[in-house]
C-alpha cells in the first residue's frame, strides 16, 4: 500500500522507505526533466519565472544562483520545494548517458526536507552503491534504476550541511556493464539557493 501510494505523493519515511523511495524518486526525476528542459529552452538573457510540471502544475523558478536553480510549487498533498543541479564536469567512461542531475527537495506538509537525490543517466549496476565524496566526507548512497540516493532522513540531513560548506562533490557510479563514471559538482551557489527553498517551504537549520 505504502508504494502505491508513493505512485501519487511522497512517502514518509518508514522500515519499508527502502522499497518505496524508487517509486518516489522516479516521479520527481521526470518532473526534474521536464522543467530542466523548459529552463534551457528559455532565453538565457530573459529567464522565465516559471516551468511547466509533468503533471501540468506551473513550477515557479525561485532564482539560479551558479550552477543551482530553486522552484516551487503546490499540489493537493500541498507545498514543494527543490533545487537542482548539473555537474561542470562529467566523465562519461564509454557508456550511453542521459544527463546527471542532483536535486534536494523539501515536502513540509508530509513533513519530509532535505531529500537528497541523483540521477546518473544510465542503468546503474544492480546492487551497487553510488559514492559521494565532498570535501572527503563519504557518503553510500542506495541505487535503482539509473537513480540513487540516501537511505534515511538522517545521512540526507548530513549531506546536505557537508554540500553547504563544501567546494564540490564528487559522484561515482557504476553501470551494468563498464568502468565507473565520475561526476564533478561544484557547490559554488549552493548554499544560496538552498536558503531560496528553505525560506519557500518554510524549512528551518
Amino acid at each position: 500500500m505504502r508504494c502505491r501510494v508513493a505512485l501519487q505523493r511522497w512517502p514518509r519515511y518508514g522500515a519499508d522507505m527502502r522499497g518505496c523511495r524508487p517509486l518516489q524518486f522516479s516521479f520527481v526525476v521526470g518532473l526534474l526533466f521536464s522543467i530542466s528542459a523548459a529552463s534551457h529552452a528559455e532565453s538565457p538573457k530573459k529567464p522565465g519565472n516559471s516551468a511547466q510540471t509533468t503533471t501540468g502544475t506551473p513550477a515557479e523558478r525561485l532564482g539560479t544562483v551558479d550552477a543551482w536553480t530553486a522552484y516551487a510549487y503546490s499540489e493537493k498533498s500541498g507545498k514543494v520545494c527543490y533545487l537542482a543541479g548539473e555537474p561542470k564536469k562529467s566523465e562519461r567512461a564509454g557508456v550511453k548517458r542521459k544527463r546527471p542531475m542532483a536535486m534536494i527537495t523539501h515536502r513540509p506538509d508530509e513533513k519530509i526536507a532535505n531529500v537528497v537525490s541523483f540521477v546518473e543517466g544510465y542503468a546503474l549496476k544492480e546492487g551497487s552503491d553510488v559514492s559521494l565524496d565532498i570535501g572527503g566526507a563519504k557518503f553510500d548512497l542506495f541505487t535503482k534504476g539509473d537513480s540513487a540516493w540516501a537511505r534515511t532522513p538522517e545521512l540526507d540531513k548530513s549531506i546536505v550541511e557537508a554540500m553547504t560548506k563544501g567546494k564540490q562533490a564528487i559522484v561515482k557510479g557504476t553501470p551494468q556493464k563498464g568502468p565507473a563514471t565520475t561526476d564533478t559538482y561544484s557547490l559554488a551557489g549552493f548554499a544560496q539557493a538552498l536558503a531560496l527553498i528553505d525560506k519557500a517551504c518554510d524549512v528551518k537549520r
